[in-house]
């Protein structure tokens, strides 16, 4: 058996990774800058873009399982996986694919439901590791955390526990035609994730809420569309009830319930001290 793993550098990819080679897993990892990848060397890592689908035609060759994602889970890439690649992946012979989505709805999922390989889609509410993305800087050089919505709440997931569920959909038999919303253990609002972080690392942290008018402009300056800033604003006033309801998927499919705030921030005081 060959995993493939699209991503491989990613939040979750890494960690999917990690764990599939711990139990022994012969992996083939793609990236598009394969001699930056940094992943074990027991990882055949392979070239390949999401976007440009013939790339992937060599790395899905005597492949077993496939993890695909549909965009890029580092806020420092793009990517918008072309939904030709699962027609490849069809026709490469794999025999299932387990989908970290977004919405859900897709071209990429569709193209999926279309095809006949055995799918399983994954979707987390939201990943812990975005406070290292939106707020390390802030913490490290001021003690302040700046943000809409300081009271809004989510049921946020260690990246460690998406990628467990993966890799029991990967492995084992049972998960097709499944679609699993991934979530932690509580729901917190981003107040309660920053004072979680100043007990941590034992330096006070302030929360400053933000007005609309003030989120607008950093949303811009960093590169959103209207839409997409529209979007944020809705969801830090009013988040729909999927992300902060809190589900058991995560011990239901792994036999273990999933890690807390605490126990991630615990694992990564060094990135905002």
């Amino acid at each position: 058996m060959t995993i493939l793993v699209t991503g491989a550098t990613g939040t979750v990819g890494r960690h999917i990774v990690e764990q599939l080679v711990n139990k022994g897993v012969k992996v083939r990892a793609v990236s598009r800058n394969p001699e930056q990848a940094n992943l074990p060397e027991s990882v055949e890592v392979v070239t390949g873009n999401l976007m440009s689908p013939e790339t992937l035609i060599p790395a899905f060759q005597d492949v077993t399982a496939l993890y695909l994602i549909t965009s890029s889970d580092k806020t420092d890439a793009t990517l918008e996986t072309n939904p030709y690649v699962v027609e490849l992946a069809e026709k490469a012979g794999i025999q299932s694919v387990s989908l970290l989505t977004v919405y859900g709805d897709g071209p990429v999922e569709q193209a999926i439901k279309n095809s006949l390989l055995e799918w399983t889609f994954i979707q987390p509410v939201g990943f812990m590791a975005n406070a290292i993305d939106d707020w390390q800087e802030s913490i490290r050089k001021e003690g302040v955390v700046r943000k809409l919505g300081g009271e809004t709440r989510g049921a946020i997931i260690h990246e460690a526990d998406i990628a467990a569920v993966f890799v029991e959909t990967l492995l084992e038999n049972g998960h097709q035609g499944n679609f699993y919303t991934l979530t932690g253990p509580e729901a917190l609002s981003t107040i309660e994730q920053v004072e979680i972080i100043s007990k941590c690392i034992g330096k006070e942290i302030k929360f400053e809420e933000l007005t609309e008018e003030e989120a607008r402009s950093e949303w811009k300056k960093i590169g959103l569309d209207e839409e997409s800033i529209d979007f944020m604003v809705q969801m830090s006033k009013n988040p729909l009830e999927i992300g902060y309801t809190v589900l058991p998927t995560v011990e239901e499919v792994t036999g273990r319930p999933p890690k807390t705030f605490a126990e991630w921030v615990s694992e990564h005081k060094s990135d905002f001290i």
